[in-house]
């Protein structure tokens, strides 16, 4: 009888994240203009919602922790930062040492970035240099990290819907400083609104990617990306704009200690098909997070996970 192989660990899969821990959790007034995915509550006067999160964002970290993955954990106890367990949209971090720094669209996210993070990143990992992007908030230019970007970092690609929070010139710097190539698609949902983030549309892993190839508006382009994402080895699937709109697309493949898993949350895996569902247990352990409230402020999983892609020292 052939022993089962592990598989391949993968620059795709970090084995480590940041997470951040709110304590005053709410849908976030500024971003609600074009964030479709966000729906707002009434008025949480005995703070339900917000204990709600932070009992969520506890509990992922101790699944994933399970898994192998190692989880650093901030806490926020500020009023000014409602979408701060969001914090894969400030930085990024790259293998040979780099972080990157990103400049927000909306102001009080802004708020979002802190010293205490890079400063943990330093102390427990390699980091060779920062690069801040921030300064071109005062120029208008935004691009939310790897919200705004999906990055394939084995063929070397930024996919990247264009938003309000994805400007092309910005996302042209990142990519010549990091050596990627800017792939730029329109993207809209059913409604015909544009997709705000990339990464609710997309999840690229070691051997598949998840794609709402109907929301690209562009057919031409829409075959490239599938031919691109194709010829790297992946097994590429659709997803309808009801599984988009459930957060399909806002997953992340994680190396665990035995294993590379799909992390995403219950919504989401509940709308992946079987088939689906058989393709990606080929390579990975679905790891489904129960984040009902994270998701009433418009993002899941993928957005709550900044991956490490840093060697420790």
């Amino acid at each position: 009888m052939n022993a089962i192989r592990k598989p391949r660990r993968s620059v795709q899969a970090p084995s480590s994240v940041v997470m951040i821990r709110p304590h005053s959790f709410r849908s976030n007034p500024e971003t609600s203009e074009d964030n479709a995915f966000q729906k707002q509550g009434g008025e949480d006067t005995d703070g339900r919602i917000a204990k709600a999160a932070y009992k969520e964002v506890t509990a992922a970290a101790e699944t994933l922790s399970q898994h192998g993955v190692t989880t650093h954990i901030f806490e926020d106890e500020g009023q000014a930062t409602p979408d701060s367990v969001f914090p894969n949209n400030w930085f990024s971090t790259h293998p040979g040492g780099h972080v990157a720094l990103y400049p927000m669209a909306m102001k009080n996210r802004r708020l979002e970035r802190r010293s205490d993070v890079l400063e943990l990143l330093k102390q427990h990992y390699r980091v060779q240099d920062i690069i801040d992007y921030s300064g071109l908030e005062a120029d208008g230019m935004f691009l939310e990290g790897t919200g705004a970007m999906v990055l394939d970092h084995v063929d070397r690609v930024a996919y990247a819907a264009r938003s309000k929070r994805t400007d092309p010139v910005a996302l042209e710097r990142f990519c010549t400083h990091f050596n990627y190539e800017p792939m730029v698609f329109d993207a809209l949902d059913a409604t015909g609104v544009a997709i705000y983030h990339t990464n609710v549309l997309m999840c690229i892993a070691t051997d598949f990617a998840l794609i709402g190839l109907d929301s690209i508006s562009n057919r031409a382009r829409r075959d490239e990306i599938v031919d691109r994402l194709s010829r790297s080895g992946r097994e590429v699937m659709t997803l309808t704009h009801e599984q988009v709109a459930n957060f399909a697309g806002n997953a992340i493949e994680l190396q665990g200690a035995d294993n590379r898993i799909l992390a995403l949350s219950s919504r989401a895996s509940a709308s992946l098909t079987d088939k689906q569902k058989a393709i990606i247990e080929q390579s990975c352990t679905l790891v489904p997070l129960e984040v009902p409230t994270i998701e009433l402020a418009g993002g899941s999983v993928r957005c709550m996970l900044a991956g490490v892609h840093l060697v420790s020292r």
